[in-house]
């Protein structure tokens, strides 16, 4: 994560991996030894601390426990970029608070709306 925010000090980056469950001695493991979980948190983490103004995010709640999921979706909703979400999971849909949608594979875009939670719901 360092590497992805170099201006960043180190409570702040504490803080941050806190934020995505990690405590302790947990910020000093080497991503090699993390479960999948936690590669998933820390790629995320990650990218919220990057320069990055865009997100492409598939699937991005896939085989995290609840809580993980919950700090997730905070972290992903407070991010002042754009996010373009790939997901099936609509209470991820619902945490983020969609403003538009595109519908593939015509590029179609349009506001969000209730019509469309209803779409995510059926998948």
């Amino acid at each position: 994560m360092r590497s992805a925010a170099p201006d960043m000090d180190l409570v702040a980056i504490r803080k941050t991996l806190g934020s995505f469950l990690f405590s302790g001695d947990d910020v000093d493991k080497p991503a090699g030894v993390l479960s999948g979980g936690e590669k998933t948190r820390l790629a995320l983490a990650t990218l919220v601390v990057s320069s990055a103004n865009v997100l492409l995010l598939d699937e991005p709640t896939n085989n995290l426990d609840p809580a993980s999921r919950e700090e997730i979706l905070g972290a992903l909703h407070t991010f002042t970029g754009a996010v373009v979400l790939v997901t099936h999971d609509e209470g991820a849909v619902d945490a983020l608070q969609p403003e538009r949608i595109i519908l593939l594979p015509d590029g179609v875009e349009d506001l969000w709306g209730q019509d469309y939670a209803d779409l995510v719901a059926l998948a």
